[in-house]
């Protein structure tokens, strides 16, 4: 009887196991189970799971660093060297001698480029919610530079990185001398920098999807898995957006370095795409990311310096002033706080003292430093909720697997 017993239990859980391993083979399960599990995930963020996410988020900086470590100590020739080279560069910028005009001057050019470069970068992750530095920061400092030389009638102002305040040069220019040239070469550098970093923000897409296709390892990520759900229904597409983002990927896939040119050259909201579409059909890392180093750093930001520098040429502005006082009812009242403003500003320019700055300029500089203070705040928490959920991804693997053996 026991013997019947052992055989009949030894049965049942071989039948179970059957059961089990049939389930994790049937493709529909999986799909479920995937679902499933992603919705889990994204439901672990700060303002619903503050304790679990919280925990995850440390955890997963713990699994990070480790890793880090374990990476750093495997190329340990390279750290040393570098450490060698930053104590060398160390030495010769604190000690004292006639070299340290130049050192002055190579670390105000690093600054302000790293600087635009940074922003650049934040501008294709979008700080967590996909607005675009470009108007937050380049734009209006393009526009700035714009004013400034069509007021003083040259860009002899001081060179970059500016002071808080443009100041016209004491020997202004004469009327006419300032030319769309001169003010792209004064702002060149800066707009060619956030170019250059836009550029280096469209290297994700592409790693990880590059990472996922040689692994053959399923990434999380939503927009691979919108990539991977369009290719499986090109054939049947029909809304303008998914023809559009297929229109992008046979582009290039098929055209290549030009391709990738073309889309890197204009503002193209659906650029993503093709960082993924080139590392799922892996394109080479330098036909990618040098067809979008030149499309973003010189083509594209070519064109947005010269739309931004021809909109706040001097005559256009004051044609737009113009016109909004001829809107009906509030044109006036709107046309006023607009004067006031580029009259500061003239003032500013010229050295000429203000009583008070217009209330319109004040508030306008308190919202500009409120929302960049949001959008940061908003950018870290993003990283925190993402950091957590890639830890819950860990664990519901481990889980996965651990079913599968049983």
């Amino acid at each position: 009887m026991a013997e019947n017993g052992t055989d009949c239990e030894q049965r049942r859980v071989g039948m179970a196991k059957e059961q089990n391993n049939g389930s994790f083979q049937d493709p529909s399960f999986l799909s479920d189970r995937k679902s499933r599990d992603r919705e889990e995930r994204q439901s672990i963020v700060l303002w619903r799971k503050p304790l679990i996410t919280l925990q995850y988020f440390i955890l997963e900086v713990l699994i990070t660093l480790k890793d880090w470590s374990i990476r750093l100590w495997h190329r340990r020739m390279m750290v040393v060297s570098v450490l060698l080279l930053l104590a060398v560069l160390s030495v010769v910028y604190y000690i004292e001698g006639t070299h340290q005009q130049y050192v002055q001057y190579v670390e105000k050019k690093c600054l302000w480029c790293a600087y635009w470069v940074g922003l650049g970068i934040l501008s294709s992750v979008g700080l967590g919610t996909g607005l675009h530095t470009f108007l937050l920061y380049l734009g209006p400092h393009i526009a700035s530079v714009t004013i400034a030389a069509y007021e003083c009638n040259s860009v002899n102002f001081p060179e970059p990185p500016y002071p808080d305040e443009i100041i016209c040069p004491d020997e202004e220019g004469t009327e006419g001398a300032i030319s769309l040239w001169t003010i792209i070469s004064k702002v060149r550098l800066e707009a060619c920098m956030w170019g250059a970093g836009t550029a280096i923000g469209e290297l994700p897409p592409y790693f990880m999807a590059r990472a996922a296709r040689l692994s053959g390892v399923e990434t999380d990520d939503e927009e691979y898995a919108e990539f991977e759900e369009m290719l499986e229904h090109a054939q049947t597409a029909q809304d303008f957006a998914t023809r559009a983002k297929l229109a992008v990927q046979n582009l290039v896939q098929k055209v290549g370095f030009l391709g990738i040119l073309a889309c890197a050259s204009i503002p193209n909201p659906l650029f993503d795409l093709a960082g993924i579409t080139c590392g799922h059909f892996l394109v080479p890392f330098w036909t990618f990311f040098g067809a979008t180093l030149i499309g973003k750093a010189i083509i594209k930001m070519h064109i947005q310096k010269l739309f931004v520098i021809i909109t706040f040429s001097k005559h256009i502005v004051e044609q737009m002033v113009s016109l909004i006082g001829v809107i009906p009812s509030i044109g006036p009242s709107l046309q006023k706080p607009f004067q006031e403003y580029l009259e500061a500003q003239r003032k500013k320019l010229h050295h000429k003292e203000d009583s008070g700055a217009p209330q319109s300029e004040n508030w306008l500089s308190w919202a500009f430093e409120k929302l960049v203070i949001i959008m940061v705040f908003y950018f870290i928490l993003s990283i925190i909720n993402s950091m957590a959920q890639s830890y819950a991804k860990r664990v519901q693997q481990r889980k996965l697997s651990v079913e599968k053996t049983k």
